[in-house]
């Protein structure tokens, strides 16, 4: 269902385009595996339980090296042996496709 998510890379956003709008948003919700929670109409948030706290700091940096790659970076919040995920495209102050193909790419880790 996400496969084409998969198969997108993030492009720069230097803002100057719209944020995405809900029609389009209930379109893109869908094709993630989890459930992740929509926050304001700006933001996409998920929190991911891990087995330990090294599991949760393995993933963290897995995370960290596909935001690098793909040049999108999500905010990243650690609990113990959980890691929230928030993603937004802070240059438009509301979601972007990037924000989908990256939620689709760190479930795609675990």
């Amino acid at each position: 269902m996400n496969d084409d998510l998969l198969n997108q890379k993030c492009e720069p956003c230097e803002g100057g385009v719209p944020p995405m709008t809900k029609d389009e948003i209930k379109h893109y919700l869908p094709k993630l595996k989890e459930q992740w929670e929509l926050i304001e109409d700006k933001k996409i948030s998920h929190t991911f339980k891990l087995k330990t706290f090294r599991d949760a700091i393995a993933f963290v940096n897995k995370i960290a090296d596909l935001a690098e790659k793909e040049g999108h970076h999500p905010n990243i919040h650690l609990l113990y042996n959980k890691v929230k995920i928030v993603l937004s495209t802070h240059a438009i102050d509301g979601l972007s496709r990037n924000d989908f193909i990256l939620a689709a790419k760190i479930e795609k880790l675990l």
